[in-house]
């Protein structure tokens, strides 16, 4: 499909001293002709030094997103074969992830060496999505990749509007597949693919739902920013919780939150509502506290820009959820904004605490599951943040 002497080339204005996958436009000299974007390309640097090969966009800031340095590997339909299959493999026959789910990130974009694409499995339906126009070009080989793993799955395909715009590239919306029921740890999920709530579930938090509900038994839960009640419905159905009430300001997810519970029999208090207001209200009522808080908001920022605000706005939640936790009690608190790196998340978490007046013992910081994987040298890929702690 691309033999390596067949690629246009692109030319850096610096040295390549980098094996980051991620080549910015402000270092690339401009290619006459120039390539369409997704193109397959070879790179060399300032010096005439091969640089990788990969996918080229010209109108991304991301002009250059690497998938080999091998001077001697082709990204070619072998290429892509090898790597989905050795990503299936890592799921399937390292991590065995099946034995337990049916429900995991199959790719993992960089972390799986494939940057600009994420695959999720919900039982029968692998939603794709596309966060690089050159993936976009080869869909179609996605696609007959993914199928020789999964014969029998339904393919659902999606890019949020503004990747579209990014990475110039036009995806009309195909229609939902049917929401399909998945497996956790025994635990059942409705999981709604093409719905606006990502890609239908969030995988991601899985070993965090299952290690929360060990400080359940018997315990009052708050899981603030429900969602679709992940952390509130494994309290009571699998920690046995004596009770749970979950709290998000959106009435649609509220929706999937109350049909997940019943999926379970779980019974959950689930409340529309504001959690700044609501807290307020909370942490003014000792009678009103809980001995186990989750908060678990939604990414704050895409733009490195709004990261001090984004900062900011999660020590006012925290402080508040803290005002909620019993003495003695367990908070988990969890961010999934990827621009704020792990030092300035537990930094927040220590002025939260100073600021709400409250100890707090750091038992655990986790992250995503073994099936969000992240190269060494490309930390973009570890964005979930979640620190289990014990509140004085």
């Amino acid at each position: 499909m691309n033999r390596p002497d067949a690629n246009p080339v692109v030319r850096l204005k610096i040295e390549r001293r980098s094996n980051h996958p991620w080549i910015f436009q402000k270092m690339v000299e401009k290619p006459e002709p120039r390539p369409k974007p997704g193109s397959v390309v070879d790179i060399v640097d300032r010096n005439g030094d091969f640089g990788g090969r990969g996918f080229y966009n010209g109108h991304s800031r991301i002009a250059l997103r690497v998938l080999t340095q091998n001077p001697d590997e082709a990204v070619d339909e072998d290429f892509f074969a090898r790597k989905i299959a050795d990503a299936a493999r890592l799921r399937r026959e390292i991590l065995k992830l099946d034995v337990v789910t049916d429900a995991y990130r199959l790719i993992h974009s960089e972390g799986d060496g494939l940057s600009g694409l994420v695959v999720d499995r919900f039982a029968n339906t692998l939603v794709v999505e596309y966060f690089s126009a050159g993936f976009f070009k080869q869909r179609d080989l996605i696609k007959r990749c993914l199928l020789q793993h999964f014969p029998d799955a339904e393919i659902y395909a999606f890019a949020e509007d503004h990747v579209q715009k990014q990475e110039s590239f036009d995806l009309a919306h195909p229609p939902a597949p049917k929401p399909t029921v998945i497996h956790e740890h025994g635990v059942q999920f409705h999981a709604a693919p093409g719905s606006k709530h990502k890609t239908g579930f969030f995988a991601d938090q899985r070993d965090n739902r299952l290690l929360l509900s060990e400080f359940c038994k018997g315990a009052r839960v708050l899981d603030l920013c429900c969602n679709s009640g992940g952390f509130g419905i494994y309290a009571k159905a699998r920690g046995g919780a004596e009770e749970v009430t979950g709290i998000d300001l959106d009435e649609e997810i509220l929706e999937i939150a109350e049909s997940n519970a019943r999926l379970n029999k779980a019974k959950i208090k689930f409340i529309q509502a504001d959690i700044f207001a609501w807290l307020r209200d909370t942490a003014s009522n000792p009678q009103k506290k809980f001995d186990v808080v989750v908060l678990d908001p939604a990414k704050m920022t895409r733009d490195r820009e709004q990261v001090i605000p984004a900062l900011k706005k999660y020590l006012d939640m925290n402080k508040l959820a803290l005002g909620a936790v019993k003495p003695g009690g367990i908070f988990l608190s969890c961010s999934c904004t990827g621009l704020i790196s792990e030092e300035q998340f537990l930094d927040m978490l220590r002025r939260a605490a100073f600021y709400a007046n409250r100890t707090v013992q750091v038992i655990k910081v986790s992250g995503a599951g073994p099936d969000h994987p992240w190269l060494a040298h490309v930390p973009e890929s570890r964005y979930l943040k979640a620190a289990f702690c014990r509140v004085e």
